[in-house]
């Protein structure tokens, strides 16, 4: 049974810096590409990056380009976004999901996470 688990979420100033986590298990993650997805209030979920299965290739959203920085280990399974500089317009729930789905609507995802809490706020 798939399996995603995301954690390191939480409340941040304007600017300041979170990584989140996500752990797989119940398929053979270093096999498939992954994405990161949020979700703000109100909204749809929207795609933040997505990166291949042995991590050549790494595409992100415009907005969030040059702070956020995606990468996997896969002899443990896990798939981490690192954020920095963060705005008022990162704020949403945060999730991963197996496979690409930079031109696929993310709710068709089949396997994601609960997702991760992030709140950016003075």
């Amino acid at each position: 049974q798939v399996h995603l688990v995301e954690s390191g979420g939480g409340l941040v100033q304007p600017g300041g810096s979170l990584r989140l986590s996500c752990v797989a298990s119940g398929f053979p993650f270093s096999s498939f590409s992954m994405t990161w997805g949020r979700q703000a209030p109100g909204k749809g979920p929207e795609w933040v990056g997505s990166i291949t299965h042995e991590s050549r290739i790494i595409r992100y959203q415009e907005s969030v380009k040059g702070r956020f920085t995606m990468s996997r280990d896969n002899a443990n399974n896990t798939l981490y976004l690192q954020m920095n500089n963060l705005r008022l317009e990162d704020t949403g729930l945060y999730f991963c999901a197996r496979g690409p789905f930079e031109y696929t609507d993310l709710s068709l995802a089949t396997f994601r996470g609960q997702g991760t809490q992030v709140t950016v706020s003075v």
